[in-house]
């Protein structure tokens, strides 16, 4: 079973959403507001790029502004951010630093093309596949190494059946078959998930093998919350499931890296990434990115 959890990593994002924040409705309105910025450079004031699909017909507008990096706000930690970023970026949402060096997150840079709450959810929820999948990955082939499961199911992550192909496995059905029933079911799950986005509560009303009254959320999509989703009870109080969100999404973040190094490793060295954290250990002048690069 614990081979079986490496097949997450294909439902994984592999590359992390932009820093989350709170995004003021009234910020078109603020005459004084800086022009958005682009990596930091030359001012692009009123420059539009060439429309992009989208179902609201708006076009993605990218400007840029000559401001100069702000490298603190008070109290508040940034990262590498700007008038322009911090003027919709405040910090009330978890793991906000100000860090938006492309305005995905501007109310008036989106241009209909990406909304600014989805890339908040967005992040949430694929952090949390990203850790899963980074535990599951890793775990059968640690626990095979420490004699804790028998060594045929201690299967490195990418010949457990997540890529067909490389299957190794031998699984009650062959790897096609298996890969095919778990894009369907998690196919299903992500419609559901969907719904409850764009309509919160609304699984609590759909019948769904009794449980439904479990489903009904708390009116945030991406804290639900309730006995299912928060069966442990913790963050009781506002300040303690403050701090939980924080953590949560740094954790996420570092998984979806975690996640990526795993495919450049498996890539490169051909083992899984506990293999290569022991031969780096063993012998780190002969074991390590640039000698498994063959940049030396």
């Amino acid at each position: 079973m614990a081979a079986t959890a490496a097949k997450a990593l294909i439902f994984c994002s592999y590359g992390c959403a932009l820093s989350s924040s709170k995004v003021q409705g009234n910020v078109l309105e603020n005459a004084g507001r800086q022009q958005p910025m682009l990596m930091g450079g030359t001012s692009l004031r009123g420059m539009a790029c060439s429309p992009l699909v989208s179902s609201r017909g708006a076009s993605l507008s990218v400007r840029a502004t000559s401001d100069k990096p702000v490298k603190s706000q008070g109290n508040r930690q940034l990262w590498f951010a700007s008038q322009q970023s911090l003027s919709y970026l405040d910090g009330t949402l978890a793991g906000d630093y100000g860090f938006d060096p492309l305005g995905l997150m501007d109310p008036e840079g989106a241009g209909g093309f990406m909304d600014p709450n989805w890339l908040v959810y967005a992040e949430i929820i694929n952090g949390r596949y990203a850790m899963l999948g980074a535990a599951g990955a890793i775990a059968p082939e640690i626990l095979g190494k420490l004699g804790l499961i028998p060594q045929e199911t201690a299967v490195v992550w990418f010949k457990s059946g997540v890529f067909p192909p490389a299957g190794t496995y031998d699984y009650w059905a062959d790897p096609y078959t298996l890969f095919v029933l778990e894009i369907a079911l998690m196919g299903f799950a992500e419609h559901r998930r969907a719904q409850d986005y764009y309509k919160p509560g609304s699984m609590g009303k759909q019948y769904f093998l009794g449980l439904e009254k479990f489903l009904g959320g708390s009116g945030n999509p991406a804290y639900p919350g309730g006995p299912l989703f928060n069966f442990l009870g913790f963050g009781k109080d506002e300040k303690s499931l403050k701090e939980l969100k924080i953590k949560e999404v740094k954790n996420g973040r570092l998984a979806m890296l975690a996640i990526l190094g795993y495919f450049i490793q498996a890539m490169v060295t051909g083992v899984g990434p506990f293999q290569n954290l022991l031969d780096h250990l063993s012998d780190p002048v002969n074991n390590n990115l640039l000698t498994n690069l063959k940049i030396h």
